[in-house]
């Protein structure tokens, strides 16, 4: 499927790829923050913010939107908020154990060596914050399906190369995308818009080292070994990202679950706004030769393209 960690081990240091690492290492020292201090856990809830922008709710531009309170449209944004934080925590955990295992036994003195630990202790810390700022948000604790998180032991177990940092990359724009948008929005409870901007500028280093390291596992790769990888990858996005909103948010919202399963399903002013905001990560998987016929349709059926 993919070169094995040991032909990784073999293959020459890519005088480049060091620099971004060194650069990443530099800008992780200037800019880093500690979630425990930036973000204001102390003062309590107010019910009269939003957890994301409305616009970005999965029940936006529906008649039931329409229907609903102000408080409830409300509630349904932080329960949302909540979710795609828990399945943040799920990839962030998978992450975490494709680098390592990636970088298990390689040179500790290559930058990029030291960059792969960096940002674990940075998903580390990530991962706690969107644990606080979940529970801060009153939601329960959202987790993928049975068998989604069954499919995710898998693929962090077998994924190697430009198929584990690819897939690395499409979760991480995708989320990007949303907290760029939230991270201004003042209707947005501020301790959120904290959390939002805490991570959209340490996540700007971890997708510029995902984007390398696919480029340079894909550096002479056939065209089979591209199909079969665009194809794996594009079957993770598909349920990372179908995976990002819990379909129990709309009963703990206090709405009727059925109605809105099916307004959110059928809501073209959702899948648009995905569509659009990850243009350029489907132009960067097509430059990679990753966006496959086969991969286009798990990305379609994904609403990412």
């Amino acid at each position: 499927m993919t070169s094995s960690i040991a032909r990784d081990q073999a293959a020459p240091q890519d005088p480049s790829r060091e620099e971004v690492a060194r650069r990443l290492l530099d800008s992780s020292e200037t800019l880093s923050y500690d979630p425990a201090k930036e973000v204001d856990w102390e003062t309590p809830l107010d019910t009269a913010d939003h957890g994301a922008s409305p616009e970005w709710s999965t029940l936006y531009r529906t008649s039931y939107w329409d229907e609903m309170t102000p408080e409830q449209q409300r509630e349904l944004t932080r329960q949302e908020a909540a979710s795609v934080a828990s399945t943040g925590i799920w990839f962030e955990m998978i992450l975490q154990q494709m680098v390592l295992r990636d970088f298990y036994a390689k040179d500790p003195t290559d930058p990029a060596f030291q960059w792969a630990l960096t940002e674990i202790a940075d998903e580390c810390r990530h991962s706690i914050m969107f644990a606080r700022g979940a529970a801060k948000l009153r939601a329960p604790a959202y987790r993928p399906t049975r068998v989604v998180v069954e499919l995710g032991r898998a693929f962090k177990t077998i994924a190697f190369g430009e198929a584990a940092y690819a897939a690395i990359l499409v979760a991480e724009e995708v989320l990007d995308v949303m907290q760029r948008d939230w991270m201004r929005d003042q209707r947005v409870a501020p301790f959120v818009r904290t959390i939002n901007n805490i991570h959209v500028v340490e996540e700007s280093r971890h997708m510029k080292f995902a984007r390398e390291e696919t480029k340079a596992r894909l550096a002479g790769a056939g065209r089979l070994r591209r199909q079969i990888n665009g194809l794996v990858v594009a079957i993770a996005s598909y349920f990372i990202v179908t995976s990002m909103v819990n379909k129990k948010v709309y009963a703990n919202a206090g709405l009727d679950s059925k109605r809105a399963l099916r307004e959110a399903k059928a809501n073209e002013h959702h899948k648009s706004l995905m569509r659009s905001s990850c243009a350029g990560l489907m132009e960067f998987l097509n430059s990679a030769g990753l966006l496959t016929r086969a991969s286009t349709w798990f990305y379609k059926r994904a609403n990412l393209i």
